[in-house]
């Protein structure tokens, strides 16, 4: 079985923050799981550099959008690899081969008839001098009234036409647009709703998506799909492959799906890993599920692709200190700073057994503090440490012959079975609490057996439980690879041990070899220099 992974691709207009990382790191844990299983993998993502957003920044700047989005795709880059996040293929959307597969797609569409064109009005900004792309239209939602964008209603989810929107103002410069006419091509996206509907339902009743994913996904389709542009007037993007359109360019939420293909080279290169069973996860946030769970499959069922969406991991959303995160009010937790002074299995760890799969989800520094402290140092570290420096000590850091206490590997294979059922369904959070909860059970085992006595009255006996204890470590390090990879990685080269499977690792004999902690405490005054830190920036940007 092949397995693809999805990870949501990023607007290269702005540095990464914590709400980025809590949507998108599923996707390395799933990643990382599979090569374990020893199915062949293909995760990919990259940069968008074609949004607007960029053209935005780059004016303000007086720079070339290619510069924005350079420093931003390399900076992307960096803290993936900071992360460990493992892409198979990390692309970007202004790439040749990515315009190239987008006006393949494109003219597959129109040929099969699913594009058409069609005479609208669109909004003009006479004071900017441009058609506005619908997100850089602002004002106030037809249904719940509240602020809103051109495309999407963040607010209550409703997909939106920018001349539907009440009070309009262009976002850059803040002035009423004018309605001017212009020709553009359409999807008939309408012409798939049966298609989407059973797609909808197989999904609901296999349980493949989460429940924000099919919540959403029915209640577009009970309002009726519409026809929608595939084609805008941007100043940069992928242009429209027809003579005549070339200054008109592929609009992003066809542009952006396909880089899923693009990223891949699927359509070119890689179509034989389509050809065998395949099963597809893709990783995003809330926000996004509409153009995974409609816009993606319509397009992927007009081109008659047999990769179609299986999993749809869409987060809830993560706010910080109990806010909403705000780029615009600099109230985020940026990534480059937080990487230059935290472990990142701590984020791994914090944002994955506090993930909001069902729920939102809360970044506090307290919080995120003292879960490392206690958790990683203090129960985890904590039995991995003084287990091994127990070895050292006592056993010259070597464990020879006997065999491992049964019952405990009784349990470690029935914990790799339910870790790995959970993680293929991607309830994450429940997957790393059953493993740290055996983490605690291990260490209560510890105490219970008292080495430190055991070693005086029955040295056999002692190296026994070490080595029980032993085969305990390696194993959690094998389970937590997927999601704390930089200490598991520790841990099995402390044992002078390689793991590339998902089952039990066994212990015939232990040589350890640089025994040192895996994490170091973070000192409880952080949390308030933190606190105090955000604090100071979002003020700053008001």
């Amino acid at each position: 079985m092949n397995v693809f992974i999805g990870g949501a691709w990023v607007y290269a207009n702005g540095s990464l923050h914590l709400g980025h990382i809590a949507s998108l790191l599923p996707g390395d844990i799933l990643a990382r799981y599979f090569r374990l299983k020893g199915q062949q993998v293909l995760y990919v993502s990259g940069s968008d550099c074609n949004g607007t957003p960029i053209a935005v920044k780059a004016r303000r700047e007086g720079v070339p959008a290619s510069t924005i989005a350079n420093q931003y795709h390399q900076e992307f880059i960096h803290c993936y690899q900071k992360l460990g996040f493992t892409y198979d293929s990390y692309s970007r959307t202004d790439s040749t081969q990515h315009h190239h597969v987008v006006q393949e797609v494109f003219m597959q569409l129109m040929k099969k008839g699913y594009i058409f064109r069609k005479d609208v009005e669109q909004t003009f900004c006479q004071s900017c001098d441009q058609f506005l792309p619908d997100r850089f239209v602002v004002g106030n939602c037809p249904v719940c009234d509240t602020f809103a964008r051109g495309d999407q209603c963040d607010h209550c989810s409703t997909i939106l036409d920018p001349l539907e929107l009440n009070h309009r103002k262009c976002s850059i410069c803040g002035t009423e647009p004018a309605i001017r006419d212009t020709e553009h091509f359409y999807f008939k996206l309408s012409q798939l709703q049966n298609f989407l509907e059973g797609f909808t339902l197989n999904a609901e009743t296999n349980s493949l998506w989460r429940e924000n994913a099919l919540s959403l996904t029915s209640r577009y389709l009970q309002e009726g799909l519409k026809d929608r542009a595939v084609s805008r007037d941007l100043p940069i993007g992928v242009s429209v492959p027809i003579e005549g359109y070339e200054n008109k360019k592929i609009y992003v939420w066809v542009e952006a799906v396909i880089g899923y293909l693009s990223a891949s080279k699927i359509i070119n290169q890689s179509e034989s890993f389509w050809e065998k069973d395949t099963i597809s996860y893709y990783v995003h946030g809330k926000d996004n599920i509409p153009f995974h769970t409609i816009f993606w499959p319509a397009i992927l069922k007009g081109i008659e692709h047999n990769g179609l969406p299986t999993h749809i991991i869409s987060n809830e959303y993560l706010t910080l200190e109990k806010k909403k995160l705000s780029t615009s009010k600099n109230w985020a937790v940026w990534l480059p700073d937080f990487l230059e002074k935290y472990d990142p299995d701590s984020l791994r760890y914090f944002l994955t057994i506090n993930a909001a799969e069902k729920r939102d989800a809360d970044f506090s520094w307290r919080e995120f503090i003292y879960s490392h402290n206690s958790e990683l140092l203090g129960a985890y570290g904590n039995f991995v440490n003084r287990t091994f420096q127990f070895v050292v000590k006592f056993f010259e850091g070597k464990l020879n012959g006997g065999e491992v206490n049964q019952e405990i590997v009784l349990e470690m294979e029935k914990l790799y079975l339910q870790t790995g059922e959970r993680i293929e369904k991607a309830n994450l959070k429940f997957a790393l609490e059953e493993i740290f909860s055996y983490v605690r059970k291990s260490n209560k085992y510890f105490d219970e057996k008292q080495p430190w006595k055991q070693v005086k009255e029955n040295r056999e006996n002692c190296e026994q439980i070490l080595k029980d204890c032993s085969f305990i470590i390696i194993n959690l390090a094998n389970l937590l690879s997927p999601f704390l990879p930089f200490s598991s990685e520790k841990i099995l080269k402390m044992a002078q041990i390689e793991s590339t499977e998902w089952k039990p690792i066994q212990l015939n004999s232990l040589k350890l070899l640089n025994v040192a902690p895996i994490f170091q405490r973070i000192d409880e005054a952080k949390i308030q220099t933190e606190v105090e830190l955000l604090h100071k920036q979002g003020t700053e940007s008001t």
